[in-house]
């Protein structure tokens, strides 16, 4: 828990120290910067309107509606992605081509990319249950007064999070630089469009998710094969489209960012084991893309 706040504390100075925390909690329950946005602002509202002498503990009561509001505001936007055209990838965050080594590494383990698109695989109760406990450290029996579940149920809910989270991907322990020079010799090849290169980079099961939004050339279902993923990129060396590539840091995870005219298009992450990559998510939407700089 953070710092406790006097109670004398003007309203709007105490929203203002736990915004951060609200904030972290959205954007881990919806994937999107702008819907964690517009949470934040609706638990700012209800704190402004509500008798604020009857509330004990505000950081708990901020948590609590902004927990509730994301869980709500997340049924309807899983409604909203099922009409989504193609595959719907997590909105980034935050863009640092040289972040400090504690900086990437808490920002890896909590709201990579890769991260937030396994946890699409929970329904809105399971996943806050989850974040609760495992990005935030909170007992199951405030989980439970929270969720207003009992502390039985919250432990089922977060047990099977973890087993549905590591069924859907199994987790390997890869050092960040190593993962990194695997993306930084993927991107080289793709760059060079070399079909052979690309192939032994990649597992024979690796998949390719694209996320175009319907306004921007993506792939409209998962690609799924090391032959098939360099195909690809070997036909978009071959219209050089991209002007620039670098290699970057998006929410913690190394990523390749492409340019066109010096504007960001692309940005690619990969899930890997260290030594070929399983997975490669690469959001070319232009609306998810315009907050980075």
């Amino acid at each position: 828990m953070n710092t406790p706040i006097p109670p004398e504390t003007p309203p709007e100075t105490t929203f203002e120290a736990h915004r951060p925390r609200l904030f972290g909690l959205a954007y881990r329950l919806l994937g999107s910067r702008s819907e964690a946005e517009d949470v934040v602002q609706d638990a700012w509202l209800r704190w402004h309107q509500t008798d604020r002498t009857a509330i004990r503990d505000p950081e708990a009561w901020l948590v609590t509606a902004t927990t509730r509001l994301g869980i709500d505001r997340l049924r309807a936007a899983r409604q909203e992605r099922t009409a989504y055209p193609g595959p719907w990838l997590p909105e980034p965050l935050a863009m640092d081509e040289a972040p400090n080594p504690e900086r990437r590494t808490e920002l890896a383990e909590q709201v990579s990319l890769a991260f937030l698109a396994v946890l699409e695989r929970l329904g809105p109760e399971e996943r806050a249950a989850f974040l609760l406990k495992e990005a935030f450290d909170y007992d199951y029996d405030q989980i439970a007064e929270l969720l207003e579940r009992t502390e039985a149920n919250c432990r089922q809910m977060v047990h099977r999070a973890r087993e549905r989270l590591q069924a859907g991907r199994p987790r390997f322990e890869v050092e960040p630089e190593k993962h990194r020079r695997l993306l930084e010799r993927f991107m080289h090849a793709a760059r060079l469009g070399d079909r052979s290169a690309i192939v032994g980079l990649l597992d024979a099961n690796a998949q390719l998710v694209s996320d175009g939004g319907g306004k921007a050339r993506a792939v409209i279902r998962p690609l799924l094969g090391a032959d098939r993923i360099a195909r690809l990129y070997w036909a978009v060396a071959r219209r050089a489209t991209y002007t620039d590539w670098r290699l970057g840091t998006v929410n913690g995870e190394p990523a390749i960012l492409g340019y066109v005219d010096g504007e960001l298009s692309t940005v690619t992450v990969a899930v890997s084991d260290g030594e070929h990559i399983l997975e490669l998510l690469s959001l070319r939407n232009p609306d998810k893309l315009s907050g980075l700089h």
